[in-house]
């Protein structure tokens, strides 16, 4: 019964925030004419005029991202080639990733760093889940079963830490490198700034949700090594 209520916690903290986000991203996501260009056009536009040519800006089916190993800003489909408050937004931020890349931003190196040992790990962690029912079948020792499944759980959650631990990276991009670049270079007016302040905390918080989702998937893994 705990367990079950842990469930339904974690699928209500899950959800929420992850239905938050597609919200605010849904309600400026109109197109407007008052643009000059697309998200993809004015990422482009952004590099350029800071001097980052070597970055590439790439429509994605779906994520908004930037890799600083590949030296790429992805903007999903409906962003790269949209014109709308949340494009333009969206595109400012993932181009703030890449002025922290240029600038050396140290949070940003060190989640880079992090993120690559959390994908190990988590690769690890899924093979240890799954070869558990076979280790505990064979072998049949408590012990063994036991280390193995506490140390896929950690492996699983690697990645949600992770994100936990790097937050400020995303805030960092969103407040102090994209908000500053659309509202002083006048790309912006301010009547937009205060709706741009709302997609820019949702674009900080995707990783909350996307955190919370992994964790409500471990709580699955446990249930269903409980049974």
């Amino acid at each position: 019964m705990p367990l079950l209520l842990l469930f339904l916690l974690l699928l209500g903290l899950t959800f929420l925030p992850a239905w938050w986000v597609k919200r605010v991203l849904r309600r400026y996501d109109s197109p407007r004419e008052d643009f000059p260009g697309t998200g993809g056009e004015l990422a482009r536009h952004l590099l350029d005029h800071m001097d980052m040519q070597y970055v590439a800006v790439e429509c994605h089916a779906a994520l908004n991202a930037y890799d600083p190993e590949a030296k790429v800003v992805y903007l999903g489909k409906r962003y790269h080639e949209g014109c709308s408050l949340t494009a333009i937004v969206v595109a400012a931020h993932e181009v703030g990733h890449a002025l922290q890349d240029k600038i050396g931003y140290q949070p940003l190196q060190n989640r880079t760093r992090m993120v690559k040992n959390a994908q190990t790990l988590e690769k690890i962690g899924a093979g240890m889940m799954l070869s558990l029912p076979v280790i505990t079948l064979f072998l049949r020792i408590p012990a063994a079963s036991e280390m193995m499944l506490i140390g896929g759980l950690l492996s699983l959650s690697a990645a949600s830490v992770v994100h936990l631990i790097t937050l400020p990276v995303e805030f960092d991009a969103s407040f102090q490198r994209a908000l500053p670049i659309l509202s002083e270079g006048g790309y912006l007016s301010p009547e937009d700034l205060p709706a741009a302040r709302k997609i820019l905390r949702a674009c900080a918080y995707t990783y909350v949700a996307a955190t919370l989702l992994s964790l409500l998937n471990l709580s699955r893994w446990l249930a269903v090594l409980r049974r």
